[in-house]
């Protein structure tokens, strides 16, 4: 009987210890991946490709999580092959065609819109979830998806763009898919090790952009060219150590254990801040100060994303 009750009363303190690591571990992603825009525009700007800036990108940031993965797999290669589809899925439509997709819509559209577009790959979140499971969101559910889109739109402003390129349209459509797919999948259930689902997954990612790039798919363009990064001259190789360890191998690492505690729906909304923190970033690197629109949309979609999280734990 003690027992019982012991575990009981544990089951609560475990699922808060689980939230806080979701929300901690998915906040920290959103913020890892929020530089990526500031440390890949010199790399660009310089005569980089934006397949040859993600393949090194993904490349390194998979060599780096490949030896504590497989060390962790600890000789259970099975597993590799029990989950082939997912680790494809994730390599290549949540690494390879979301990133690689983004950095060429914003060679069209403004980096803000291309983040606009890409992010609206959450509604199809919500839209998958919402067929796989035969079951439409709640209510609180839904108002929290209109408030945090709204707060997203607040934030970005794309009034002030001007007309849209199609080119920068479609391909930032292309990335919200990638986007989506990296988040339903990396919720599903699985007994692989998340270290080695990453380095795995990153792995692919990187070899079916080279394998684009070789079939003439996309230019894989690089230059040993130093960079100009906040009015500093640096080796080109400088950025790029940042997008692979931090805004990849870090970012991709510990997206995934949020997304695994928090689920894919409330995890895609945690995933807003990352336009909140590229923000944040841009003042903290560049001094581009946010604007007081800004801040409201800031504080309404963070009402949104916290609407949808205690939807999502209503309805559970």
């Amino acid at each position: 009987m003690a027992e019982a009750l012991a575990e009981v009363t544990e089951a609560p303190r475990v699922m808060r210890s689980g939230a806080v690591a979701g929300w901690t571990a998915a906040l920290v992603s959103a913020a890892a991946f929020g530089t990526s825009g500031a440390f890949a525009k010199p790399l660009l700007a310089s005569g980089w490709s934006a397949g040859a800036v993600v393949s090194v990108r993904l490349g390194l940031a998979a060599v780096v999580l490949l030896i504590p993965g497989l060390l962790a797999l600890r000789g259970r290669w099975r597993l590799l092959l029990a989950h082939w589809r997912p680790l494809l899925a994730y390599g290549v439509f949540g690494g390879a065609t979301a990133q690689v997709s983004f950095f060429n819509a914003v060679q069209y559209v403004p980096v803000a819109l291309g983040l606009l577009l890409e992010y609206l790959g959450i509604l199809l979140v919500v839209g998958w979830v919402a067929l796989r499971t035969r079951r439409l969101p709640s209510r609180l559910t839904l108002v929290g998806v209109v408030v945090a889109i709204a707060g997203l739109v607040i934030v970005l402003d794309p009034g002030c763009m001007g007309a849209l390129d199609p080119r920068g349209l479609a391909w930032g459509l292309l990335a919200a898919f990638g986007l989506a797919v990296y988040f339903v999948v990396s919720a599903r259930e699985m007994t692989l090790p998340a270290l080695t689902f990453v380095a795995v997954g990153l792995s692919i990612g990187t070899v079916a952009i080279v394998i684009a790039g070789v079939a003439g798919l996309m230019p894989l363009r690089a230059t040993t060219a130093d960079v100009v990064f906040v009015g500093v001259t640096l080796a080109w190789w400088v950025p790029l150590l940042e997008l692979a360890l931090v805004a990849a191998a870090a970012a991709y690492a510990l997206g995934f254990v949020g997304v695994q505690h928090l689920g894919s729906t409330v995890a895609s909304f945690v995933g807003l801040t990352e336009v909140l923190f590229a923000v944040l970033w841009a003042w903290l690197l560049l001094g581009e100060l946010p604007g007081l629109p800004q801040l409201v949309g800031g504080v309404v979609l963070l009402a949104g994303v916290a609407a949808v999280q205690r939807g999502q734990a209503l309805s559970s």
